[in-house]
């Protein structure tokens, strides 16, 4: 098992489910202690949680709504009085399926909150509470090659990935800043049905496996602190088409 992370403590937000879930894990495979943001996801927080314990790791469930400044802006504090942060993911969003003409301005700011300003608020806290560090933002592929589908999403996520670069020049030399463009991770899970036509448009013609997308976030985390501002596609290709 690589312990790359040992001794040190990670936040990752929206760690309950799906992607999160999986980084999170990612995580305390390689060493680290987890603190575990969920905003509606208690119980299954908590079994996440211990999945963590079989394999020996610390972990702290953390609820919060993402959507609330003040509530996001108390996070970084109240992770830190658990145990001293080294690194923050910021995995959290929400992913509708929203054309530009379908999109309210309740639907806009829904996203922007979540999506772009928690993610904001997070790393403006951890950077000021934290000496030496790492932050790892989760985009999108769609967020280097946005198009009309999924339309708050996808601008949410291009300006987060904008953002990374942005607090990458910000943050250093301390504090390195890097993003991962995920591609297809995991099939929906409102239409599991829906992955075949998904992987289509997938040069790699398959879906991710998991330890590709864990190795690299841990990659980021734990490998050479002169990598910064960069956007790492675990995307199969899906990017270039």
């Amino acid at each position: 098992m690589n312990e790359s992370l040992n001794g040190k403590t990670i936040l990752v937000t929206g760690a309950a489910r799906r992607v999160g879930r999986l980084l999170a894990l990612a995580c305390g495979r390689a060493g680290a202690d987890v603190i575990l943001h969920h905003g509606h996801s208690h119980q299954q927080a908590v079994d996440v949680q211990t999945e963590l314990a079989s394999f020996g790791r610390r972990s702290w469930v953390l609820p919060a709504d993402l959507s609330n400044a003040d509530e996001v802006s108390r996070l970084i504090s109240q992770a830190n009085e658990f145990s001293p942060l080294y690194g923050l993911v910021n995995s959290a969003a929400i992913f509708e399926s929203l054309s530009l003409h379908d999109t309210t301005l309740a639907d806009w700011q829904r996203h922007l909150d979540i999506n772009l300003t928690a993610p904001f608020l997070l790393s403006q806290a951890f950077a000021k509470q934290t000496t030496h560090g790492r932050i790892v933002n989760i985009v999108d592929w769609r967020a280097l090659r946005p198009g009309a589908d999924h339309f708050p999403y996808t601008v949410s996520k291009a300006a987060l990935a904008a953002m990374t670069k942005s607090l990458a020049a910000a943050l250093a030399p301390n504090i390195t800043v890097n993003g991962l463009a995920l591609g297809a991770i995991l099939p929906p899970a409102d239409n599991p049905s829906a992955g075949q036509k998904i992987i289509e448009s997938v040069p790699a013609q398959r879906w991710a496996e998991a330890n590709e997308v864990e190795d690299a976030l841990i990659f980021l985390l734990s490998g050479p602190a002169y990598i910064t501002g960069e956007i790492i596609h675990v995307d199969g290709g899906r990017h270039l088409i």
